[in-house]
C-alpha cells in the first residue's frame, strides 16, 4: 500500500490510487480487501456522508490535491473516483 504521496514519483496511476481506495475501505469499514469490488457503489459498503467526507479529504491529502466534497457522489465507484482523479 502506497501510504503517502511523497512515495509517489510521479503523478499516482487509476490502479495505485484504485488501490489507495480498497485499502482506506478496508481499514475504514473493516472489511477483507478482497471483498471490495473496484465497481461497486461505495454506498453498498455502508459509507456514510461523514465517512465519504473524511475520505474525499483523506484522498485530496494524499494526493495533494483539493477535491470538492461531492466528489464521491458524482464517481460512485472507487474505478470511477480513481480514473477522474487521475
Amino acid at each position: 500500500m502506497v501510504s503517502s504521496a511523497s512515495e509517489l514519483s510521479t503523478a499516482p496511476t487509476q490502479q495505485v490510487v484504485e488501490q489507495w481506495l480498497v485499502d482506506y475501505l478496508s481499514s475504514l469499514l473493516d472489511i477483507d480487501v478482497d471483498e471490495i469490488d473496484v465497481a461497486v457503489p461505495f454506498d453498498r459498503y455502508g459509507l456514510d456522508s461523514s465517512a465519504a467526507l473524511a475520505l474525499t479529504g483523506d484522498l485530496g491529502t494524499w494526493l495533494k490535491r483539493d477535491l470538492e466534497p461531492t466528489v464521491i457522489y458524482d464517481y460512485p465507484t472507487i474505478e470511477a473516483l480513481a480514473k477522474f482523479v487521475c
